[in-house]
């Protein structure tokens, strides 16, 4: 009787021990870090593991950091096959680009031009040279592969990878039978049903001053997502001064090879894929404050949006633009 009592009780304990509940989970992912809540039965060293293989996956694929990448393989000719997950953000970025014509995946020599990929800067990039083989128009897609009509032609993705593995992360949640959810990766984030108080998710739009480096410690705005994917994106944490004294900023205009200086200090979008969302903030951010407007009014039926503006001649309090459904 004594054995048959303790193998009740290990059973039990085991039975409770496999029972879903909110776990949290952080880690190192992309280059940056990653935040995962999930009420759910797996332990949190499975989800840190399938973690382990998505960034490994995506590295590999899309990285423009990681030299044996097959992005990196590409950009240096050493092949044109193409794997789903490039075919897939160069899919989207292109139906971005239909729309906003300044957001561009092709600008990576500009990127680099500028030191913004892990690059010594340039004192004065030569833009026109540059030029010459940034833009959309000059590459195409034939089944799985690339055909450019220039090879030094070179495909950037950082603009929409986060948001595309925080898909990744939230497919695998999805396939685990997880029904509440929020992942966030390098400040992408993709939700689905409530948190533990039993109501949606709340996430913080950071105050877009300049070299506001500690995300979450001051907060412009906190919205509520469920079933949803959010991104923002800003230029007051990547930006420096040239020997001119003038800002660079690391969003840059593909049309003219300039970086892009806006009266929007950042842009949060939520949209139902968090690819989408990604890819959009950085449009947003290339456009003219008047474009963007536009831009969100027409997209106003699927996608959701809050700009901080620069504020008005002579005040202090940031403007605002917001067509978020509160």
């Amino acid at each position: 009787m004594r054995r048959l009592t303790i193998a009740l009780v290990a059973l039990l304990g085991v039975a409770c021990s496999s029972a879903p509940q909110y776990r949290t989970v952080d880690g190192a992912m992309l280059g940056t870090t990653y935040h995962i809540v999930a009420e759910t039965s797996l332990s949190s060293q499975q989800i840190f593991a399938a973690m382990e293989r998505i960034n490994r996956e995506a590295i590999g694929s899309m990285s423009i950091f990681d030299s044996t990448s097959l992005l990196s393989r590409i950009n240096r000719n050493e092949t044109d096959l193409l794997d789903r997950h490039i075919l897939n953000n160069i899919e989207i970025a292109r139906k971005i680009h239909a729309i906003a014509p300044r957001y561009d995946i092709t600008v990576k020599p500009l990127v680099e031009a500028y030191g913004f990929a892990d690059k010594n800067r340039e004192a004065k990039p030569n833009i026109d040279s540059l030029m010459e083989f940034v833009g959309f128009e000059k590459f195409a897609i034939e089944g799985n592969r690339i055909v450019k009509s220039d090879a030094r032609l070179q495909i950037d993705l950082n603009s929409i990878a986060k948001g595309y593995v925080v898909e990744l992360v939230a497919e695998w949640l999805d396939r685990q039978g997880c029904e509440n959810y929020i992942v966030e990766v390098g400040g992408e984030i993709c939700s689905k049903g409530v948190n533990g108080r039993g109501i949606a998710w709340r996430v913080g739009v950071d105050t877009p001053f300049d070299n506001n480096n500690r995300p979450g410690a001051y907060q412009q705005k906190v919205v509520n997502i469920s079933g949803a994917a959010l991104a923002t994106s800003g230029n007051y944490r990547r930006f420096y001064y040239n020997a001119e004294g003038e800002r660079i900023s690391h969003t840059l205009n593909p049309q003219t090879g300039q970086s892009h200086t806006t009266s929007i200090l950042s842009a949060t979008v939520i949209a139902p894929r968090c690819a989408v969302a990604d890819g959009l903030a950085t449009a947003f951010m290339a456009s003219d404050e008047r474009d963007a407007i536009a831009l969100a009014e027409q997209l106003r039926d699927s996608v959701q949006v809050y700009f901080v503006l620069a504020p008005a001649k002579g005040e202090e309090e940031y403007r605002e633009f917001s067509t978020l459904i509160e």
